[in-house]
């Protein structure tokens, strides 16, 4: 494992939100990073961070001592912010326009910002990356640099939190050549920034629409298996995915159900052997945040299940269970990951790990 001489200091912007709220309890004894500084919209800055949020603490765990007499900066004073921190995670809740203007700013001020949002997902020299899956597409960043004009100063996002019950699977599966995928997901609340107190209504309630989620789900996956070409990222052309996503009463974790059509018909042994053997470069590195087996696969007819798996490898491990033939496609299966922790803030935090590990973060 890695170790730093000293922990690197870090911004979290939009801190009040709930994936702020998620950076802040992961970042809490962080063995490489130290919370300095909390931004968040005007209204909140001036205020303690304890006062900023109030009651709307969405964490089933205290908020952490460390941070709730910190004084809430606002999230416009670029400079101010930046010249505190090495690094910054972004969670802002803005339009996608200003979003990707704010966080261009905060990389124009040499601050490399790891970023939680969508806005950035389709910027061509912005690497969207799973560690485990495509840290090679880091290498578009000394592109980007050029773009931006910095030396050090860059944007790095994750992907959707959608996708994570499922891309990876088809990754580990990718020498059996995936040509035709069909996936629903199961979507949880906290993926709407709710709890079910903020929405009752969703208690005992499935609503069969999440604006732009489709969308995303099925194109994500082409860039994270897409190429580094003259200084951009150009999405794979297979497999075609269709999705549909439909939000349930669940607080975390995000179930698919998946079928596959491969161009080599592996057999089922095989895939489930394919699935124990990935890893990627964050197991390699032991980095703080991997999971140690990235997917696990649960042989009982009943499993995943959010209430038992969910937190499979502290929330960074996806569970995937009920592979079996299917009389359409070749196979079908249950993926189940968790929305909050790998697939947002968690997997945020791993990236920026491999972006220290990769020597593109440091200390300022």
């Amino acid at each position: 494992m890695i170790k730093l001489d000293k922990k690197l200091k870090v911004g979290i912007l939009g801190a009040t939100g709930m994936v702020g709220q998620r950076f802040i309890t992961l970042m809490d004894n962080h063995p490489w990073f130290e919370t300095v500084c909390l931004a968040a919209s005007p209204r909140s800055a001036g205020k303690t961070y304890e006062e900023a949020v109030g009651d709307r603490w969405k964490m089933q765990i205290p908020m952490p001592e460390a941070v709730k007499n910190m004084i809430v900066h606002n999230v416009n004073e670029v400079e101010e912010v930046a010249s505190q921190v090495d690094f910054v995670f972004s969670a802002v809740d803005m339009t996608k326009e200003e979003i990707k203007a704010i966080e261009e700013e905060y990389a124009k001020t040499e601050t490399p910002v790891v970023s939680n949002n969508s806005a950035h997902r389709w910027t061509e020299d912005v690497p969207m990356v799973v560690p485990e899956i495509n840290p090679e597409h880091y290498e578009v960043i000394k592109y980007q640099k050029e773009r931006l004009g910095t030396t050090r100063g860059f944007v790095a996002v994750k992907p959707n939190c959608s996708i994570q019950s499922y891309a990876p699977v088809l990754t580990a599966w990718k020498k059996f050549e995936p040509v035709e995928v069909i996936a629903t997901t199961y979507q949880a609340i906290s993926g709407a920034g709710k709890t079910f107190k903020d929405w009752p209504e969703m208690v005992g309630n499935i609503i069969p629409f999440i604006g732009g989620e489709e969308e995303k789900s099925e194109q994500e996956p082409l860039k994270l298996w897409g190429k580094v070409e003259d200084g951009v990222i150009k999405k794979a052309t297979s497999p075609t995915i269709t999705t549909q996503c439909i939000r349930v009463p669940v607080l975390d974790g995000h179930t698919a159900a998946v079928f596959v059509k491969f161009a080599k018909k592996p057999s089922k042994e095989e895939l489930i052997q394919a699935l124990k053997e990935f890893s990627g470069k964050p197991q390699e590195l032991e980095l703080p945040s991997a999971p140690k087996q990235f997917i696990q696969y649960l042989e009982e007819d009943n499993r995943p299940q959010v209430a038992l798996d969910v937190n499979y490898e502290n929330g960074m491990g996806v569970s995937v269970g009920r592979l079996r033939e299917d009389i359409v496609y070749d196979y079908k299966f249950v993926g189940l990951s968790h929305n909050t922790l790998r697939g947002a803030a968690g997997g945020a935090v791993l990236s920026a790990e491999m972006l220290v590990a990769e020597g593109y973060i440091e200390a300022k």
